[in-house]
């Protein structure tokens, strides 16, 4: 039997959402695009929702929307994928990192130090995870910090009976075809009650246009294509049955390996905290061991990620940064193993992937 890690779903209504966009909408900000972003805004909660091309373009608008510019330190978790800290320091923008709650992964608030020259704190809800955003919140209230939630992984998660991307100020979301939902190909979306800053990334990412022949900002092309729009409207229609498969399908990895030694799971989900599992993620010392022996029985695994940040090459360049900062943040990177998730995957191959790791444990 083989197991990928991922497998993206493109229907043939999406096909066909697809084509009659190209035939009847203008080719960029048509029709759909308009519909996708009322659509999607309505799911979060939130009064606007703004698409573009990509999740890193959501996170660097919203942060330049929100007033954040060169210089400006924004504060991040360092266990995520580059595109986190890349999205400002384009611009830029500083980055300064707090490390993760083990058990989470995702930004411990009590490591976060806000100090004066912190403009933005941008939690990651990692895995699909949310983060605690009570607390996080709080803090950024007090030191009048602006919130951005990297939700890139967490389409249709909840946290106490909020969507996440409708918690902090602003949400910045991706959909790259392997996650949750995405629009065959690259997008991204931000989400807002803020309609000012709403305003800004529509303007930021239409070339800084004030009119059609005005310009009074310096904008990006960041413009989501209508096609692509018309793929979201109708994966965003499946989002939470989606959702609901992968749940099921991590019920089923929880109640297999729990009592595995050496092995950590995910966290499940609370009466307060409900993930959506873009990925499956478990740790163990033995991490290389284990992926050798599930891609010798033909099942696909992932690391998730490998270098945190901070220890990028690029990184460690520029700003000078070392291991030993973020402890747990940096063993948990020798330590994370992806398994295979999407919501399609069959009950018999989540026993064909438990039935192996429990045969690498003995």
């Amino acid at each position: 039997m083989k197991v990928p890690l991922a497998q993206p779903i493109m229907t043939e209504d999406m096909v066909q959402a697809a084509a009659n966009a190209l035939r009847n909408e203008r080719l960029t900000m048509g029709d759909s695009m308009v519909k996708f972003e009322e659509d999607f805004a309505r799911m979060c909660g939130v009064s606007h929702a703004v698409s573009v091309n990509s999740g890193t373009a959501a996170i660097q608008l919203a942060l330049l929307a929100a007033g954040v510019t060169a210089k400006d330190v924004v504060l991040t978790s360092s266990m995520s994928f580059v595109a986190t800290t890349n999205a400002y320091v384009a611009f830029g923008g500083i980055p300064a990192f707090a490390d993760v709650i083990e058990s989470e992964y995702t930004l411990d608030p009590a490591k976060i130090a806000l100090g004066p020259e912190v403009k933005a704190i941008m939690p990651v809800h990692l895995y699909g995870h949310p983060s605690r955003m009570d607390e996080i919140n709080e803090l950024a209230k007090d030191k009048g910090v602006v919130v951005v939630e990297d939700a890139c992984q967490a389409h249709g998660a909840m946290y106490k009976g909020r969507r996440v991307g409708a918690i902090g100020d602003i949400g910045c979301f991706s959909f790259y075809p392997t996650k949750n939902m995405h629009v065959g190909g690259d997008g991204g979306m931000m989400t807002t009650d803020d309609a000012d800053i709403a305003d800004m990334v529509r303007k930021l990412r239409h070339c800084g246009r004030k009119t059609h022949n005005e310009h009074d900002v310096i904008g990006y092309t960041a413009r989501l294509n209508s096609a692509n729009a018309a793929v979201g409207i109708e994966q965003l229609k499946m989002l939470e049955t989606w959702n609901e498969k992968r749940r099921s399908v991590a019920r089923k990895y929880h109640e297999q390996l729990k009592d595995i030694d050496g092995l950590h799971l995910p966290p499940q989900p609370t009466a307060e905290v409900v993930p959506v599992y873009h990925l499956f993620t478990v740790r163990t010392t033995r991490r290389d061991e284990l992926r050798k022996h599930l891609d010798g029985a033909s099942i696909q695994t992932g690391v998730h990620y490998e270098i945190p940040i901070h220890l990028q090459p690029i990184y460690r360049e520029l700003y000078g940064f070392k291991e030993g900062m973020l402890p747990v943040t940096e063993r948990l990177c020798k330590e994370v193993v992806t398994l295979p998730m999407f919501p399609d995957m069959a009950g018999e191959q989540v026993d064909y992937v438990c039935e192996k790791i429990k045969e690498f444990y003995g």
